[in-house]
């Protein structure tokens, strides 16, 4: 599979669904780079050692994979995904049953 960043439409969709940044304290770095570093290493297979440095801390997207899966936002991100494609006619339960 080959790796494409995600585009502005995709991220236009996915940005509402993060958990909102901190009000006080250090904003977290950019979500965009790095879940294109997470996205990256997933599809790839590479380690997280070999992440091209253009997305940032590596340490970063390990810990944002691991916190953001542990929080359920991976999951409402593609259950939001699912309705909305559902909704829009491109997705059809008689396709995955």
């Amino acid at each position: 599979m080959e790796f494409r960043e995600i585009s502005d439409e995709q991220w236009k969709f996915i940005k509402p669904r993060l958990p909102p940044q901190p009000i006080t304290g250090r904003k977290r770095a950019d979500d965009r780079k790095v879940i294109n570093g997470i996205l990256f290493v997933l599809i790839t297979g590479c380690r997280w050692g070999d992440m091209p440095v253009i997305y940032g801390s590596r340490a970063t997207a390990w810990r944002r994979l691991k916190w953001w899966s542990e929080e359920g936002v991976w999951n409402k991100i593609m259950e939001s995904l699912r309705d909305s494609a559902y909704q829009e006619g491109k997705f059809s339960m008689d396709v995955v049953c």
